[in-house]
């Protein structure tokens, strides 16, 4: 893998703002426009599969759908066959859909179970016969041509539309009023100007309780007093520590039980996870799925780095960098309600300290949002382990059945 192929990942979202998949690229090849070469797409295309497969628990991702952007040689290539057909949706030009030998190899997959998206379908006509091969099309509010189309060819339903390059939430309620229900893109990290002020809700303010008692060492007896206020925690709780595994060789069913099998560092790690998942905000499921990669990324790319005590503290760096959003408060107001080290909270305010360039490495593996080969020089890491980070947090956090 060269050097200086970086992997960034876009969610794609449902109308209620559920991630039901990610688009997977290379960096700098914006938008997926159709600048990577077919050498890269196989690469591509090749790695994901390798690293999203498993030949004991089959394709990571669940019911998750991966958008990758398609060439004809990619898609007559071996590397298809490994990788999950009613999971997997290849991206194609029309210039491409127009040859009839990638026609005949389109209709093969689609029979098979892939999924074909037509990108930039505002250039293609409203009546084209290439509707009735493909199961989706792309396109931007208002365009024109095969997006606009209401009706299909031949009778048969119409294709999936994915909106992209939405330019802010006015425009995103624009497109639900039109009908549009699934989206590609990174609008999740822009504020909502509609969101309230909220702060802890109960069950947080539980939480936030516990995390201070784990700090202090508290008796684990007083620990589960605090624990029994509220049912559902304990149900999640355990549900979470249980859902990926330990080898622990046996399931989590009390907090003592936990506390002796994990130790209080690791329970810290987990009440972060369930302080993060426990919002009532109504829009937070996309912001709670990338809390849980941005701090699973974190922690993967410090092991060999730092200590794995330090390690354990970037998975908490990564799950907080969301609270902000999440609570509807500055994050200076969240760490006046949670007390954090001084480390951490350095990283969650300027990504400086020992834990804020991992962190600043995590966003940066969202679109627009930092030089990944820059903060990977700068950890010492190469493209290779930032990558296999990355997919394998996305693995990780949809073991976590939030």
């Amino acid at each position: 893998m060269s050097a200086n192929k970086f992997i960034v990942r876009e969610p794609l979202l449902s109308a209620a703002q559920q991630i039901v998949g990610y688009e997977l690229r290379w960096d700098g090849n914006e938008h997926g426009d159709g600048m990577a070469s077919d050498e890269d797409l196989l690469e591509l295309a090749t790695f994901a599969a390798e690293q999203l497969r498993n030949d004991d628990a089959g394709w990571l991702l669940s019911d998750s759908v991966l958008f990758l952007e398609a060439t004809p040689a990619l898609i007559t290539s071996a590397v298809v066959q490994t990788l999950p057909a009613k999971h997997v949706v290849f991206r194609l030009t029309a210039a491409d859909l127009a040859d009839a030998d990638t026609q005949k190899t389109v209709i093969e997959l689609r029979q098979q179970g892939y999924g074909i998206s037509l990108c930039n379908a505002e250039v293609v006509a409203p009546n084209s016969p290439l509707l009735a091969i493909v199961s989706h099309v792309e396109g931007t509010l208002g365009g024109d041509g095969a997006f606009a189309s209401t009706s299909h060819v031949d009778g048969k339903p119409l294709p999936i539309k994915v909106a992209r390059h939405i330019a802010g939430w006015q425009e995103y309620e624009t497109c639900l009023a039109a009908g549009l229900q699934t989206f590609i893109g990174n609008l999740y990290l822009t504020p909502r100007p509609s969101v309230e002020k909220q702060g802890l809700n109960p069950a947080q303010t539980i939480i936030v309780q516990l995390m201070e008692m784990v700090r202090k060492n508290a008796d684990v007896r007083e620990l589960e007093n605090v624990l029994k206020r509220d049912a559902t925690l304990s149900y999640k709780l355990f549900r979470y520590i249980n859902s990926v595994g330990f080898g622990l060789g046996a399931e989590i069913q009390s907090l003592r039980h936990a506390v002796t099998m994990l130790g209080y560092s690791p329970l810290y790690r987990w009440l972060s996870l369930l302080l993060t998942t426990a919002s009532t905000n109504s829009h937070s499921a996309v912001l709670m799925q990338t809390a849980i990669v941005r701090g699973r990324f974190a922690e993967l790319a410090g092991n060999g780095i730092l200590p794995k005590q330090e390690a354990e503290n970037l998975f908490v760096v990564g799950m907080f960098s969301l609270l902000d959003r999440l609570l509807g408060i500055p994050m200076e107001e969240v760490l006046e309600k949670i007390q954090l080290s001084e480390l951490v909270s350095q990283a969650l305010l300027t990504r400086e300290g020992m834990y804020g360039p991992f962190l600043a490495l995590a966003e940066a593996c969202e679109p627009d949002n930092g030089d990944i080969g820059a903060l990977a020089d700068s950890l010492f890491l190469n493209a290779r382990q930032v990558n296999e980070a990355h997919l394998a947090a996305l693995a990780w956090a949809q073991a976590i059945k939030i």
